[in-house]
């Protein structure tokens, strides 16, 4: 479970970072100037697919957790603050893909 939600987001870096290379290894035409074209539209792409694969990945995985602990809290109460950790933890999935975005973004 933890090991799928591993790989689509490892998936989606690898995805962003393609596209963001393909995107920054376009001639460029000058220093100041942000890229435009096919450059501009590959890195939106990027940037949409940062933040599309980490939504779906912390979603997935989410789900996962949430019906995990929902079990073990009905079995033992006491844990209920523990399994709220638990459950914030793929949150830094989208977390990630928010800040790749805006990093791809702040090219354009």
């Amino acid at each position: 479970m933890v090991k799928n939600a591993v790989l689509v987001l490892m998936l989606a870096l690898t995805a962003t970072l393609l596209l963001a290379a393909a995107a920054l290894a376009a001639p460029e035409e000058t220093a100041a100037a942000p890229p435009r074209g096919a450059g501009a539209g590959l890195l939106g792409l990027a940037a949409a697919i940062s933040v599309g694969l980490g939504a779906i990945g912390t979603a997935w995985a989410q789900s996962r957790i949430g019906a995990a602990a929902a079990g073990a809290i009905a079995e033992r109460p006491e844990i209920g603050g523990l399994m709220l950790v638990f459950l914030a933890l793929p949150e830094t999935m989208i977390i990630l893909g928010f800040l790749v975005a805006f990093f791809v973004i702040g090219k354009i």
